[in-house]
């Protein structure tokens, strides 16, 4: 089974113990290295690494000063802190930064065994992608709002109020920008990668989002980072205030909705053609398709296809929708006999 590679920062200036670590490793971590600890703080803070190892053996103890700020930064708390140390020098490092790591290797063990020992770490579900992981999938389906885990533009999973608010149930294949208008997807797909790249934990937004049914809701869009050291893997939660909250009647809320209502009430000739009117005429009156087809002799394919017109310009569901839709705007004058 594929198991997802955990992240290893080294900090390190010795090409010899990198390379024997990469070799050893490369197929259970993806390996970061810098030369020194102060850009190591700075690497971990993007990266937040499973496990952190500190190559004391090619950095002098003074330059280990600033060594508590791994362990007093909140994201950085769940990494595994490890110092590689020369054995020589093994009692003053161990009185000095004890306190301040999860584990002290040394020189006197082989990097076969430091490999060993690093493997063992990440099978103990002590990382921080657990961590992070867990803390958050045992939230997922719980929450009232929907919500979707993404990987830059895919949509990994989704919880109850998702499937249920999009009516939608697999995952598979499915985007984010299957829910934006044709002209947003490349905007929201660039956002997207900035966003999962940027330093920044969370952003928010508010849009039109295009349900499968074809329908338009707006809602505030908040994402958030589920974990840095996983490239674009973002939490996407969406939060519908009272004006735009979903319902079960006719129509939309959204005011990209009533625009589009208003531009079609004044161009009325333009959104319904001759035919498309006397076929919602003689649906109002209670014609079936074959009544229609021999009032109007025309054939019922013919039939079909205007009202699957007239449904995807009314932006509906259903033909009684649009019908509703058309009267409450004036796009046909109904006559009461």
């Amino acid at each position: 089974m594929k198991t997802e590679k955990k992240h290893l920062l080294i900090i390190s200036s010795q090409k010899n113990l990198i390379a024997d670590l990469k070799e050893g490793l490369s197929l259970q971590f993806i390996v970061h290295t810098v030369n020194s600890l102060h850009s190591g703080y700075s690497t971990a803070l993007k990266l937040l690494p499973d496990i952190i190892l500190i190559d004391q053996t090619s950095l002098n103890l003074k330059s280990l000063k600033n060594l508590g700020n791994f362990r007093s930064t909140h994201f950085l708390k769940k990494s595994h802190l490890i110092i590689y140390g020369e054995a020589l020098e093994r009692s003053l490092i161990e009185e000095r930064f004890n306190d301040l790591v999860d584990q002290i290797f040394y020189t006197s063990i082989s990097t076969n065994c430091l490999c060993d020992e690093l493997l063992e770490l990440v099978t103990k579900d002590r990382t921080l992608t657990n961590y992070w992981k867990d803390a958050f999938l045992g939230l997922f389906n719980i929450m009232e709002n929907p919500v979707v885990l993404l990987q830059q533009e895919n949509i990994i999973a989704m919880n109850d109020a998702f499937r249920h608010s999009f009516k939608v149930q697999q995952t598979e294949g499915l985007k984010l920008t299957d829910f934006v208008h044709c002209e947003n997807k490349i905007k929201v797909k660039t956002s997207l990668r900035n966003f999962s790249r940027g330093k920044h934990m969370q952003a928010n937004t508010k849009t039109s989002l295009r349900l499968s049914n074809g329908k338009i809701r707006e809602a505030k869009i908040s994402f958030s980072k589920l974990d840095r050291m996983i490239d674009g893997q973002l939490i996407m939660m969406i939060h519908y205030s009272e004006k735009f909250k979903l319902s079960d009647q006719v129509g939309s809320t959204s005011d990209l909705v009533e625009k589009c209502f208003e531009e079609n009430s004044i161009h009325t000739t333009f959104n319904f053609s001759k035919r498309e009117k006397e076929i919602i005429m003689l649906l109002c009156k209670g014609y079936k398709t074959k009544d229609i087809s021999e009032t109007l002799f025309i054939s019922p394919k013919t039939i079909e296809k205007h009202r699957a017109n007239i449904i995807k310009r009314t932006n509906s569901e259903t033909i009684l929708e649009s019908i509703i839709y058309a009267i409450n705007h004036d796009l046909i004058n109904v006559k009461v006999t």
